[in-house]
């Protein structure tokens, strides 16, 4: 028999250990540093990158320039399941905790390298194209972060707090922002808008390399993830964790991107969509806009471990439907409240609508986790999460921009958003609920290889 430990079965345990609190620190810290790399990214592509790298695409097509600049934020997620595949085999053959400090330090350096690139003013061409194969990199590595930081918490938490302990490499999306939109606030209030174009918007880039570091440490004092332990004692590794994987669960895969991209695409508009419009469209001050979007970020990280908690008690699957149907209804009062030019209301808008994506964003980590078996668990839930994200979020914000361009109407954009909630609700319904499922290597045979709606 497995042991309760890796298994899954319930622990008596209420509080959690030193040995704990280091695991959940430890699959945090990488997916905050993943979102606060994005949400600077994307601000800077929503405010800098257009006038500083494809400036030149102005000159014929008025508007363009902004258009690749918020394309650039896609590229990357067209290599997110490379880095999935590549760190999936990885991680299902020599261990999960090896990937997550090498993705982390891929990410973190990227990142930084960014905040040093020269502009088109200064050294032409080269400057987009190097851009681009950071981004690239970024891409690369966050495919092959995700599935390792929300293994390590799962299979290391007690059956019953699957979805509280795997909500916690979630909150890296909200505290990653929290912590990307306090320096921007700060570097807003400290400098005028010509030198922040010039220099300022680089330091949020390079202060990335705070975050390596302390990210590092972190992860370094983490122990190997139990579930893995006794892969390797029963010689359970698959030699190809991804042939295995397209052979038996490829409607796992399927349903896991299906699952994830109503809520990816919502999110990404708080993330990098609404901030840009509400100050290059609507003209609102930038400080106060960043002010309301902190504080959104707060509401966000609240109700994504309430959803965590809550899948622990009513299921992952009806967890995931109460999201859709709040992101659903939410999305086009939200738009409207947002175009009134109010910043109270902007502030409302997005901070209600982090109710559903919190609900439709905590449980996943147990979900997926529970989708498959353990020989391919990290090969899995990494390419359905990439997937996803290619499928939701990837290009978001560049057909929000589309969208509003071609009708002037941003409730278009709700309904946009509203299609991807009723995929995605679909996709979740049609999962057999998983909450419970074993975990342990022993017991991956378990985990059924093709599931049916959930009654």
């Amino acid at each position: 028999m497995a042991s309760p430990r890796t298994a899954g079965a319930p622990v008596a345990r209420q509080r959690m250990s030193q040995a704990d609190r280091r695991v959940v620190a430890g699959t945090m810290i990488g997916t905050t540093i993943e979102w606060y790399d994005f949400f600077i990214f994307a601000q800077a592509a929503g405010v800098v990158f257009a006038s500083l790298y494809f400036k030149p695409l102005d000159t014929d097509s008025p508007g363009l320039a902004q258009l690749v600049s918020w394309a650039t934020i896609g590229v990357s997620f067209f290599f997110r399941p490379l880095g999935a595949v590549i760190a999936g085999r990885l991680g299902d053959r020599v261990g999960r905790k090896a990937m997550l400090v090498f993705t982390l330090v891929m990410m973190g350096a990227s990142t930084a390298l960014i905040g040093l690139l020269p502009t088109y003013a200064q050294i032409g061409v080269w400057a987009p194209i190097l851009l681009m194969v950071l981004r690239i990199l970024q891409g690369f590595s966050a495919g092959g972060e995700w599935g390792g930081a929300a293994l390590m918490a799962v299979e290391h938490a007690p059956r019953d707090k699957r979805g509280f302990w795997g909500a916690y490499p979630q909150i890296g999306v909200p505290v990653g922002m929290i912590i990307a939109t306090l320096v921007l606030f700060l570097l807003r209030l400290s400098m005028s808008e010509e030198q922040f174009l010039e220099w300022g918007w680089r330091v949020p880039f390079l202060l990335s390399v705070v975050l390596i570091v302390v990210g590092y440490f972190i992860r370094a004092a983490v122990s190997e993830s139990p579930v893995f332990k006794e892969m390797v004692e029963r010689k359970r590794e698959s030699a190809t964790p991804l042939k295995q994987l397209l052979r038996t669960n490829k409607k796992q895969v399927l349903l896991a991107a299906v699952i994830f991209i109503g809520n990816n695409a919502a999110g990404y508009l708080v993330i990098a969509f609404l901030s840009s419009y509400a100050q290059k469209t609507l003209k609102m001050d930038a400080s106060p806009v960043l002010l309301a979007t902190l504080l959104a970020s707060f509401g966000w990280l609240i109700f994504t471990l309430f959803g965590g908690a809550l899948s622990d008690r009513i299921g992952r699957v009806r967890t995931f439907q109460l999201g859709y149907v709040l992101i659903f209804a939410w999305v086009i009062p939200m738009f409207l409240l947002v175009d009134t030019r109010n910043i109270w209301a902007y502030g409302v808008g997005i901070f209600v609508l982090t109710v559903g994506l919190g609900l439709s964003y905590g449980p996943m980590s147990a979900m997926y986790a529970e989708m498959f078996p353990a020989s391919v668990r990290y090969s899995g839930i990494g390419i359905g999460y990439a997937l996803g994200s290619i499928l939701g979020g990837a290009f978001a914000p560049l057909i929000a921009e589309a969208l509003l361009k071609d009708t002037g109407w941003s409730v278009s954009i709700g309904i946009y958003i509203m299609a991807l909630c009723v995929i995605s609700f679909i996709g979740v319904s049609l999962v057999k609920e998983t909450k419970g499922v074993p975990l342990g290597a022993e017991d991956s045979d378990a985990v059924e290889a093709e599931r049916v709606p959930s009654s």
